[in-house]
């Protein structure tokens, strides 16, 4: 196999993936839909190019790390789409689109005789830089064999089922847990603020406790309780991976009444405090009706 490998979709997370990729010794062509971010690894010695097709003419097996769904369709089936080029035969996505969206890609290529290996992840901007993301593979076993190599320098590999869109179900499952534990900790920790707890202790109990989750032990001590709410993902997109997984539990026939809640909840963070505002700031939704504010000792004074 050629040592060039192709990466499209350089953002917070796309971007230190890469990064690991370019460390590892692969020769990466790549396309963002911002210049200054082409011009950026231009600079690193990566080969730039001005459209995804031309990422789809240059190698071999390409990645993509976007936002949306729909992004990821144009990017691949589009007009100038990763599947126009000349020489791929592989492509890796590791977005977030939903089990039947990921099918309609996988059908499409196998026209083409490309095959997808769909590869979400889940492990945040922090994984990602660490190289320590879940790494949630689906595809034949000829085809993840190929790509091994290039995963194994992202994170932990599971091969999770032979076809498209099963890595999607199993990182929808994942995400909605995480969607629960941020939004229902938020909502729990602020009712303790308003009868007087700190926040700091009340995070140091739940840590030490059955409580404990990806919430408490992460989110809250780095982003929330100082007041950054930088933790590089966003509300409109934490709404839009749970709303894709109560979406795919209907067309199973499943209620999931539990996820439903979530979403709303997701759905009001997206409308305040807005879809573009890191998803940690849901905490700010319950905060304003509460009129309390969960503010950690090392905080810096509001």
């Amino acid at each position: 196999m050629s040592n060039q490998v192709g990466f499209v979709g350089l953002g917070n997370m796309g971007a230190p993936m890469a990064e690991h990729l370019r460390a590892a010794g692969f020769d990466l062509v790549i396309f963002d839909i911002s210049s200054a971010v082409r011009s950026a690894w231009s600079a690193k010695g990566c080969t730039a190019v001005d459209t995804a097709r031309e990422v789809g003419d240059a190698a071999e097996t390409v990645f993509l790390s976007l936002p949306t769904p729909d992004v990821v369709e144009a990017v691949v089936l589009g007009d100038n789409g990763v599947a126009g080029g000349s020489r791929v035969q592989r492509i890796v996505d590791l977005s977030t689109t939903g089990p039947a969206m990921s099918r309609k890609i996988g059908a499409a290529l196998a026209q083409r005789d490309i095959s997808l290996i769909d590869s979400p992840i889940s492990g945040g901007v922090a994984g990602a830089v660490a190289a320590t993301v879940a790494v949630m593979a689906s595809g034949a076993d000829r085809d993840l064999a190929a790509v091994q190599p290039m995963l194994s320098k992202i994170g932990k590999v599971f091969h999770v089922g032979q076809e498209p869109g099963m890595g999607q179900v199993m990182k929808l499952i994942n995400n909605l847990l995480s969607a629960a534990a941020l939004a229902l900790t938020s909502e729990a920790v602020v009712m303790g603020a308003k009868s007087g707890l700190d926040g700091d202790t009340m995070i140091d109990v739940i840590n030490a406790g059955s409580g404990r989750n990806s919430a408490s032990q992460d989110k809250f001590p780095k982003s929330i309780l100082p007041r950054k709410f930088n933790a590089g993902f966003f509300n409109k997109l934490m709404y839009k991976d749970v709303r894709l997984c109560v979406e795919h539990a209907e067309s199973l026939g499943l209620q999931m009444a539990g996820a439903k809640a979530i979403r709303a909840l997701w759905q009001r963070a997206v409308d305040e405090p807005g879809p573009d505002e890191d998803f940690t700031s849901i905490v700010k939704l319950f905060e304003r009706e509460a009129e309390v504010e969960v503010r950690g000792r090392a905080a810096d004074p509001a």
